[in-house]
């Protein structure tokens, strides 16, 4: 990508207890919302992220910031503002079994994504050039014995 993706933390991060009802507020606006009022937060463009539960079976959707890889690629980071535990959103993407496919939402129109979880060279230079630009989430990683989890979100094919 040649446009610029670095963005300064401008904003305190929220609480643990915060995360999931902003983040439910947030999924609602971009269902309803098209504009880039609520589409793009703090300088970063958002996706929409439909999971199963698995658990529960029960349909859940979160809204996260994006980075684009060098190939342009949407990556979500499964940082929880480095909490111990990684986010629910990401367990259940990366315990899909039967289905591989999740159901994302952009501004520009919702698509099926393959995702994939990062690992070895892939995850240390996607890490490296995402922490560049978005430097919290280094501070994020320092908190938590957990390795900061990356997932690159491919269009698959439209829904």
């Amino acid at each position: 990508m040649t446009q610029s993706q670095k963005v300064e933390q401008a904003w305190a991060t929220p609480s643990l207890d915060e995360i999931p009802k902003i983040t439910k507020m947030h999924v609602q606006a971009l269902e309803t919302m098209q504009g880039d009022e609520v589409w793009v937060q703090a300088g970063m463009h958002h996706v929409t992220v439909q999971t199963v539960g698995r658990k529960s079976g029960k349909v859940h959707k979160v809204a996260l910031p994006i980075w684009r890889d060098a190939n342009g690629h949407r990556v979500v980071v499964a940082s929880f503002a480095g909490a111990v535990g990684h986010p629910s959103w990401y367990l259940n993407l990366r315990d899909r079994e039967s289905n591989p496919e999740v159901r994302c939402g952009a501004q520009s129109g919702a698509y099926w994504s393959v995702p994939e979880i990062l690992h070895g060279d892939d995850y240390t230079e996607t890490w490296a050039q995402l922490t560049a630009d978005r430097a919290w989430y280094v501070d994020y990683q320092a908190k938590t014995d957990r390795l900061i989890p990356l997932v690159r979100l491919p269009e698959t094919r439209p829904v």
